[in-house]
């Protein structure tokens, strides 16, 4: 724009000028260099002409902007009269009240269809939407709720101080079924917020500034249940048997949910089981006298989200269907139910089986019962003192790598003499467990979310137990000091003996036991291509290879150990017994996870040199280098076991040279030769596998470590053995498809990412 333009368009935009007027004391006060307000009387002037003809001096991607008027200032002006944005926007007709009187009177009928449209908003809450635009939106929950009472008396219907109508139905029976509900979430919100969970990923915690009666009483909520259920049984005559059992059974089931979400942590197991059974037996009858409700979607508002401490305007009322909702809460009282079963689990190794089994479940456990469960699990460390934390660390020591071995003996904390070798190795192993207790933890923690976060935390463990494994190792060179430990000599001329290290190698047994998790949350998660699914089997055989190697290991220390015992206690029979147990158990589930993986990735590898694995188009500026070192990010910290390099990944996952026409008869014989060696390799490793995931199945409770879950741990365990022998028959397939040469027909692959088992991945083949 020229100098002329510039000039007119000062002359413009100084007549948008608001001139001061004089005030009070006559004073004039400059507020800004452009802006200046009256305090006197003011006059409305209409400056759309003004500023139009101003706008239209501007050229293309010319701004004009005061200095006061800020960035922040300019956005915020943008959202002024936009519904979506503007939360004090009202469109033309519309008022900032509700027209429903929640006074007003109520049929029994109508009473119940309340309850159930309260029941759908408190389930929808449960499932991540937020409480604004489920319970809050109704305005009988906002009536007892606003103004904040200070009492259980204040928290009613007709908040202004006028004597109640004569509506027991509404100021008795309604107004207990909503006080129960509200203390109820105030329950469940306590519970989840007091264990990890992830904001707005599981959980919307934000309750607006709003108190769900968190001084009020069990008791008295109790009370007030019970005044409700005396009055419908004593209006017999008046309503009819259907409305009187269906506002009984759901006045009811609110005093057996209150019980439920009330954890009492130092109560048993049998009384956490028959609370979440009972609720169960509810839902059936709440369901069959859903029919006799009649619904008042009035008594709903968005309108209620503006007394909110909110700076979004109101959002959409979300609606579970009744269904559903009976749906989720027969699936949430069976969780409840069966989360109650890690009461039975004392040792470390139970505990995480009984937690990776729970949390593999379809559909996954809702956030409060994974919060309900953690709550369980550090009870019995807090509150019943059955298990401390540091003897809950030491028995899963004493079960992987030091049975019967006085470095977990805790008789070692009662010697004063402080240059007693067991005062030094308490001391010790007290440095260990301050080290290695809040790792294990989070270890636990990341099992228990859901399977996404799960994977993504334990990411991140992983490095924390490279770390703890490599102070440990310093902590077994200074224990060799007071434990007077003699290595194994070299098996080998000029070899060096090996010593035990027992405390990194249970740091390196589950380091490693994570990393597979790791990639087979990946198959789960459907996070890895169709044609890098052999790759990817590939590391996991490797990676449980390497855990297979380990235990071996592990227990040729601890055979060594229990030949050292001349006359063994029977407290140091058992120990023995149940490490060597556990130690079995493990190598036969690490080697049927290694075979299977083997199968599958020459079988994948197979399809890919036939072209008969379906890929996408690599996506610009993807290479093959690029893909691998994303899918080992989360290993490239670990040292141990190192990450192979790409080339040498690619000349195990890839060992065909390339055929084209100028390929040598003699290189494409090779290739074959290659591929039936491939073939006959993953049709022994099925073979091997399935014996092995045979035993593992075949394993009891005690000696799986799966007390509490025996049922769904086995469910699973045969789901791995129907993978296998589906695969055993693509292998098959695959074979006689090869052999026919020239004479061949078509094979279709179909791989599908939903099988019998989400971590074993099996390509179905047909051959047309």
């Amino acid at each position: 724009m020229d100098s002329d333009g510039e000039t007119a368009l000062t002359h413009e935009t100084a007549k948008l000028h608001i001139d001061a007027c004089t005030d009070d004391a006559g004073t004039r006060e400059l507020l800004s260099p452009v802006l200046r307000v009256s305090r006197g009387q003011k006059e409305a002037h209409d400056i759309t002409k003004e500023f139009i003809s101003a706008a239209q001096g501007l050229g293309t991607g010319q701004l004009v902007k005061d200095d006061y008027f800020t960035l922040f200032e300019a956005v915020g002006a943008l959202e002024i009269m936009d519904p979506k944005m503007d939360s004090g926007y009202l469109a033309p007709g519309d008022t900032l009240g509700d027209d429903y009187d929640v006074l007003c009177e109520l049929l029994p009928e109508e009473v119940v269809g309340i309850m159930d449209q309260l029941l759908c908003a408190e389930v929808a809450w449960h499932t991540g939407h937020h409480i604004s635009q489920t319970l809050f939106s109704s305005l009988y929950i906002d009536r007892l709720l606003w103004p904040e009472p200070k009492t259980l008396d204040q928290a009613c219907f007709q908040r202004d101080g006028t004597p109640p109508h004569d509506n027991q139905m509404l100021h008795l029976v309604l107004r207990a079924y909503c006080l129960a509900l509200i203390k109820a979430c105030d329950l469940v919100h306590r519970t989840i917020i007091s264990e990890t969970y992830y904001e707005e990923e599981d959980f919307v915690s934000n309750l607006y500034n709003r108190k769900l009666l968190p001084d009020v009483d069990l008791v008295d909520v109790d009370a007030i249940l019970d005044r409700g259920i005396w009055l419908i049984e004593s209006k017999k005559d008046l309503l009819s048997e259907g409305v009187r059992e269906a506002l009984t059974c759901r006045l009811s089931f609110r005093k057996l949910f209150l019980r439920a979400v009330a954890v009492d942590l130092a109560s048993s197991k049998e009384d956490h089981r028959f609370v979440w059974e009972t609720c169960s037996s509810v839902l059936p009858l709440l369901l069959d006298s859903s029919k006799h409700g009649v619904a008042v979607p009035a008594s709903f508002s968005t309108k209620t989200q503006r007394r909110l401490a909110s700076t979004v305007p109101p959002r959409p009322i979300i609606v579970n269907g009744l269904r559903d909702t009976y749906k989720y809460l027969k699936q949430f009282f069976l969780d409840g139910k069966d989360a109650t079963g890690i009461c039975e689990c004392e040792r470390g190794s139970e505990i995480l089986t009984f937690i990776s089994i729970f949390e593999f479940r379809k559909p996954q456990p809702s956030v409060y019962i994974r919060c309900y469960l953690s709550s369980l699990i550090y009870s019995k460390m807090r509150v019943q003192d059955e298990v401390s934390f540091t003897q809950l660390i030491f028995d899963d020591l004493a079960e992987v790598v030091l049975p019967a071995d006085h470095l977990v003996d805790r008789a070692n904390q009662e010697v004063e003499v402080p240059l007693d070798p067991r005062s030094q190795i308490a001391r010790k192993m007290d440095t260990f467990v301050a080290r290695v207790g809040q790792s294990y933890l989070d270890m636990l923690r990341a099992v228990n979310m859901n399977r996404s976060r799960m994977r993504r935390m334990l990411c991140h463990t992983v490095m924390d137990w490279e770390n703890v494994q490599l102070d440990t190792e310093e902590l077994d060179i200074e224990l060799q000091e007071f434990t007077y430990e003699k290595p194994i000599p070299g098996q080998f001329p000029n070899a060096e003996d090996v010593w035990a290290f027992p405390l990194s190698s249970w740091a390196y047994y589950h380091k490693l036991h994570q990393m597979e998790w790791i990639v087979q949350l990946g198959f789960e998660l459907q996070i890895y291509q169709c044609d890098e699914l052999g790759g990817m089997y590939w590391y996991l055989q490797y990676l449980a290879n390497i855990r297979l190697q380990h235990l071996q290991r592990i227990r040729t220390f601890t055979k060594r150990r229990a030949s050292l015992i001349e006359t063994p206690t029977r407290e140091q029979t058992d120990a023995l017994s149940r490490s060597f147990s556990f130690l079995t158990f493990s190598m036969i589930e690490a080697s049927a996870t290694q075979s299977f993986a083997d199968a599958l990735s020459c079988l994948y590898i197979s399809l890919a040199h036939l072209s008969l694995v379906p890929s996408k188009p690599s996506p610009p500026y993807s290479t093959p280098q690029l893909r691998y070192s994303l899918r080992m990010r989360p290993f490239l910290p670990v040292s141990i076991p190192a990450v192979p390099s790409y080339e040498e990944f690619n000349a195990l996952i890839d060992p065909f040279s390339i055929e084209t026409s100028n390929t040598t008869p003699a290189q494409r014989s090779l290739n074959t030769e290659r591929l039936h060696t491939l073939l006959e390799s993953a049709e022994l490793a099925t073979k091997i596998a399935r014996k092995e995931w045979d035993a593992v199945s075949k394993s009891s409770a005690e000696t799986a470590r799966c007390q509490g879950c025996e049922k769904e741990w086995r469910a699973k365990q045969k789901d791995v053995l129907r993978s296998v022998i589906v695969a055993g028959i693509a292998i098959a397939g695959v074979k006689k498809w090869v052999a026919q040469g020239t004479k061949r027909g078509k094979l279709v692959v179909e791989i599908e990412q939903s099988g019998y088992h989400d971590w074993w991945i099996v390509p179905k083949v047909k051959s047309v």
